[in-house]
């Protein structure tokens, strides 16, 4: 185990990270992150969950109040200060008529590890909050083609 491991009691899995003082990482458990949610309240039923599932996808409705609330709560947190910070940009600059710049929230990962479903789940406790009442999602899993269509279209060196 290295000593990083040792001190932040991190998996040795996660120790690539560098998790140390100078790290903008932070690790939790689910027991911990799950108390970020505060008294956050649950506003999707279990079969709202059910529909936004992927087939196949795990997610139930514990994991969103354990994980997905606190989540969009933080999401939330950071779209009403950049709101705020807006506001008194232009009240400070006296500008007039300025377009408001959309916040955007991208995730990543590899194929079928959950991304469109949290995507999903995530719009549906987003949109139900005050200060976020428009959630799109701009997804790719349209522009996916199979193996065999990219190498014949010579695309897998992109």
């Amino acid at each position: 185990m290295s000593i990083v491991s040792q001190i932040i009691g991190a998996p040795e899995a996660l120790d690539h990270f560098q998790a140390n003082a100078y790290s903008p990482y932070h690790f939790f458990s689910s027991e911990e992150w799950s108390k970020f949610r505060a008294d956050t309240p649950l506003t999707l039923t279990g079969e709202e969950v059910t529909r936004l599932r992927s087939m196949g996808d795990p997610i139930d409705l514990d994991e969103v109040r354990r994980i997905y609330l606190s989540l969009s709560r933080l999401l939330s947190s950071h779209v009403e200060s950049s709101q705020l910070l807006f506001e008194q940009r232009n009240r400070f600059l006296n500008l007039e008529g300025v377009a408001k710049t959309p916040f955007v929230i991208g995730i990543a990962g590899s194929v079928a590890v959950g991304k469109s479903t949290t995507a999903r789940v995530l719009k549906e406790l987003l949109r139900r909050w005050p200060s976020s009442p428009k959630v799109d999602l701009i997804t790719t899993d349209g522009f996916l083609h199979p193996k065999a269509v990219l190498e014949r279209e010579n695309l897998m060196q992109r």
